[in-house]
């Protein structure tokens, strides 16, 4: 899959141990249609609907929301994605690809191989959870949000539980190749091989830097989450 993707097993983190495969969904659908699609735009925040299910994938969005509210003003983000550029930028040199971007979208892909590597959710589970949803349920939230043509939307989620590529989060060096697949839908060439090296480098030695202390942001996260609800 060349699509962008995205920290899927950040969020979710927070539902893991739910049965509810639709709630599920929901938290990670943002990302998914914005991977399907980058030019759909729903905006289902307030939509109520009268199918539990697909109330189900609507609570998931919203959560979403809630939790990227959370995590991108946390002092954990602000400082780690900045750290991320700084030490990036050597590796950089000549790059078209603005830094800040780059630390954001490296920290939160450190954080999914960092939950994956240590166990603290499965690949399996996720893709289990994606599996238990039916397609008429799915189709209706995306039809009652506005989505007229949700055929691009399924054939992209097809493949995307077809190649299982969440799976490659465990390996730290796919987390630069990620990197590159998703700045080249913005940039035609954002680096050579000799830059993706040195980044790989970087992000390998920051993610031993964040071992010990980066369930911090998901306790965090799930404490402000208590007093939202």
């Amino acid at each position: 899959m060349q699509k962008r993707l995205m920290n899927f097993l950040s969020h979710f983190y927070f539902d893991r141990d739910t049965a509810n495969c639709y709630m599920v969904l929901g938290t990670v659908m943002p990302d998914l249609l914005k991977n399907a699609d980058k030019t759909v735009i729903i905006h289902p925040e307030k939509l109520s609907h009268q199918d539990h299910d697909v109330n189900s994938i609507i609570n998931g969005w919203n959560k979403h929301l809630l939790v990227d509210r959370f995590f991108h003003s946390s002092d954990f983000f602000l400082t780690h994605s900045h750290q991320l550029k700084i030490q990036l930028l050597p590796a950089m040199v000549g790059s078209p690809v603005k830094p800040f971007f780059l630390g954001h979208i490296a920290l939160e892909l450190i954080l999914d191989n960092l939950l994956l590597t240590t166990k603290k959710v499965t690949v399996d589970g996720f893709y289990d959870h994606l599996d238990g949803c039916k397609t008429p349920i799915v189709d209706e939230f995306l039809r009652s949000s506005g989505l007229k043509n949700t055929a691009i939307f399924f054939k992209f989620y097809a493949d995307f539980k077809k190649s299982k590529y969440v799976y490659s989060y465990a390996d730290t060096r796919e987390i630069a190749y990620a990197l590159k697949r998703i700045c080249m839908r913005i940039w035609k060439d954002p680096f050579t091989p000799g830059q993706e090296a040195a980044m790989n480098d970087v992000l390998t030695t920051y993610r031993e830097s964040l071992l010990d202390d980066f369930m911090s942001i998901f306790e965090e996260i799930e404490n402000k989450m208590s007093f939202s609800y």
